[in-house]
């Protein structure tokens, strides 16, 4: 009986002890959640414009058309990677910003090979789409730092003692980070 008691109160003081950090945790859990949402929302809206802004691109004369195969292909495949908010691993993080690297890379591409042809310089609708995409690259950019910012509060917290054994209780895990893509740190070479 002893026993019995002593393992009992062990329990209720550990949970007294944070008992107030699985409300936090929950509401950390879901902060990320939506700050998740903001990330797919912003790509989803940058996956919108580009048949948009290929449609303009293709009524250029002689406008290569590998540029533009690249790009519809990266963007079937970013559009493919999902990832479940409730699992929010490192790995899948990298899947999904594997995929978006290269949507990113072919739509940098295009955009490079494009100054080339002077009448899209002129094209009203190009030239709308693309200030359109620039502003959604910087709003990823944002939205992906304040996923990051909150999966670290998360990640802290459930980490931070005694809030962790209530996050063993529950199950709680970390979250991934939105990291750099390789070579992220070395300066692109600009030839004239």
């Amino acid at each position: 009986m002893k026993k019995l008691f002593t393992a009992i109160l062990v329990i209720v003081a550990a949970m007294s002890l944070s008992s107030c950090s699985y409300n936090s945790m929950v509401q950390m859990d879901e902060n990320v959640k939506a700050k998740w949402g903001v990330v797919q929302a912003q790509y989803q809206r940058r996956s919108d414009l580009i048949p948009n802004l290929v449609a303009s691109v293709k009524g250029a004369a002689n406008f290569e058309k590998s540029t533009l195969t690249a790009v519809i292909e990266a963007r079937a495949k970013a559009t493919s990677v999902q990832v479940d908010p409730t699992k929010l691993t490192p790995e899948s993080i990298k899947a999904f910003q594997a995929a978006q690297g290269q949507l990113g890379s072919a739509l940098g591409r295009l955009m490079v090979v494009s100054e080339q042809y002077p009448q899209l310089k002129t094209n009203e609708n190009f030239l709308g789409l693309q200030a359109q995409i620039e502003g959604t690259e910087n709003r990823i950019t944002v939205a992906r730092n304040d996923f990051n910012s909150a999966v670290q509060d998360y990640n802290t917290k459930i980490r931070s003692f005694p809030a962790n054994i209530t996050a063993k209780m529950f199950s709680f895990t970390e979250k991934g980070y939105f990291e750099a893509e390789a070579g992220a740190d070395k300066a692109p070479k600009v030839q004239f």
